[in-house]
């Protein structure tokens, strides 16, 4: 089990913004970020990757998502890039990799750009945010939950469930998250000015995905990769949109072998 505490981030322009964040194990650093699926997306796979490496996982649950409060001011990807660089400097960490699926993946690629010193490299799993020509991101929007489980998972059936049978406090918790979600992402779930961007990023990127995904195809992904100069590319077997929750020991196992060659110097 992890610790979860309270952090305040002073953000230009927007002010000070409350953050919670788990903390699971000790050792090398990575700061794992969730997507639209919320913070309970990425908890079991970082209590497994703490119980199985020597590695300390940070996951924040970025603002409005859970249950939590999101400033007003607080409505973009590059805002939860500057709040998530802003808690690396307060607690001073050093040769971070940031892990991000889905939504969670484009913060990262944002928190690639601002090149801090204090990241060493990047995993995007599954990651939204460019717009590739013919690989539209799926438009989760206008989709119903049935459909959202049909085109995220390799197998559907383990996760799937009736959000009309939630108590209401958890039927507030999601309305809450497909809120925060909009804000941040919108519509689009994408920004087109990203791919160039990514062009002029030095730092070593993994890039992993669901072979099943079907919110953002393979193509996709390979185009993800295509964009940065020093990534590579992995497709998973027998996974979706949300690898980490759907075959967490396939994805553990590829961030492991690159942790050791491409972009830390985790052991």
């Amino acid at each position: 089990m992890g610790t979860t505490t309270q952090y305040t981030v002073t953000l230009e322009g927007i002010g000070p913004v409350e953050v919670s964040v788990s903390d699971y194990g000790s050792g090398q650093p990575f700061l794992l970020l969730h997507g639209g699926a919320g913070e309970q997306s990425v908890t079991g796979f970082a209590e497994k990757f703490a119980a199985t490496h020597e590695v300390r996982v940070l996951t924040p649950t970025h603002p409005g998502f859970g249950g939590t409060v999101r400033p007003e001011a607080l409505t973009s990807v590059a805002a939860l890039a500057a709040l998530y660089q802003g808690l690396l400097d307060q607690l001073d960490l050093a040769d971070v990799t940031v892990i991000g699926n889905s939504m969670g993946g484009w913060i990262t690629a944002e928190i690639a750009l601002l090149k801090s010193p204090r990241v060493s490299g990047i995993v995007l799993i599954d990651a939204v945010g460019i717009e590739v020509s013919g690989h539209p991101v799926a438009d989760f929007f206008s989709l119903t939950m049935d459909q959202v489980f049909e085109l995220s998972f390799h197998n559907p059936d383990p996760f799937r469930f009736d959000p009309a049978t939630l108590p209401p406090a958890a039927q507030a918790i999601a309305s809450g998250n497909r809120a925060a979600l909009a804000a941040y992402a919108g519509a689009g779930m994408s920004d087109p000015a990203l791919a160039a961007r990514l062009g002029t990023l030095e730092i070593p990127t993994l890039v992993l995905w669901g072979e099943s995904d079907r919110i953002v195809e393979a193509d996709y992904g390979r185009a993800y990769a295509a964009a940065i100069p020093m990534a590579r590319f992995q497709l998973l077997t027998g996974t979706g949109h949300s690898p980490q929750l759907e075959t967490p020991d396939q994805v553990l196992d590829a961030i492991w072998d690159s942790a050791d060659t491409d972009f830390s110097t985790a052991r």
